[in-house]
């Protein structure tokens, strides 16, 4: 670790409650404005900011204008890393098993930032080790030769991911599974890839994702992998896992 670095600021940023769901919400990957932040939180627009502020100064979120509007997202991969790191750690609350609480459905399956965790995530990463596309070495996954043509198969461009400046295959700690998930670039690759191609689809305003019916055929046929399909609900238009 290096010896200059503060971590107390960052340890600090995260110590409240309210900065905690903040962070939460934006773990989505997705930029989102104080008003949303300061509800998600249960805090005044003018506590928000504060508490934005100190986040920017750790360095974990950042701010960026759309418009006239000022959206905040979490600064980066680096980031989403070590909190998914800190979760991983951290005690957890014990609570009875419930398939509607937003809580089982993010274990079922979530964005963990720019890619794909809990079971889902889990599920698809197990796929591609089975497949042979992905050998564990450490803290990253290895794409082998048989892997870049079932990357192809899947719709994933396998040369821009390599061409981001960040990890390219990183072996993500799951919180809730307490297994390794496929991160990085390539794993936010196929998050995007599933997305686009409908096989995959967000949970409400949350960033639970549930596998779609396409998605279940598609999934099982190229990773040999089982998923249950989330028919939507009935009642307001809430998606079921």
């Amino acid at each position: 670790m290096d010896s200059g670095a503060d971590i107390t600021a960052v340890a600090s940023a995260l110590a409240s409650q309210s900065r905690a769901r903040m962070v939460n919400l934006m773990f989505d990957g997705r930029s989102h404005p104080a008003g949303d932040l300061a509800r998600e939180a249960g805090v005044a627009l003018s506590t928000a900011s504060g508490h934005l502020s100190q986040l920017m100064n750790a360095g974990l979120v950042t701010m960026v204008r759309v418009g006239r509007q000022r959206r905040y997202r979490l600064s980066g991969p680096q980031a989403a890393q070590a909190i998914e790191a800190l979760a991983a750690v951290a005690p957890h609350r014990r609570r009875a098993f419930d398939a509607t609480t937003e809580a089982a459905r993010l274990r079922a399956g979530r964005t963990c930032y720019d890619h794909l965790a809990g079971g889902l995530g889990i599920a698809i990463t197990d796929g591609l080790v089975g497949r042979g596309a992905l050998r564990r070495q450490g803290r990253n996954f290895k794409l082998t030769r048989l892997g870049m043509e079932l990357f192809t198969s899947l719709g994933v461009d396998v040369t821009a991911a390599r061409s981001r400046k960040r990890s390219f295959a990183h072996a993500c700690l799951d919180w809730t599974e307490h297994r390794y998930h496929l991160g990085g670039a390539l794993g936010a690759a196929v998050c995007e890839e599933l997305f686009a191609a409908s096989w995959a689809r967000r949970v409400g305003r949350s960033r639970a994702v549930a596998v779609t019916e396409d998605g279940l055929t598609s999934l099982g046929r190229v990773l040999g992998i089982e998923l249950a399909w989330s028919r939507p609900s009935t009642q307001r238009g809430e998606p079921k896992l």
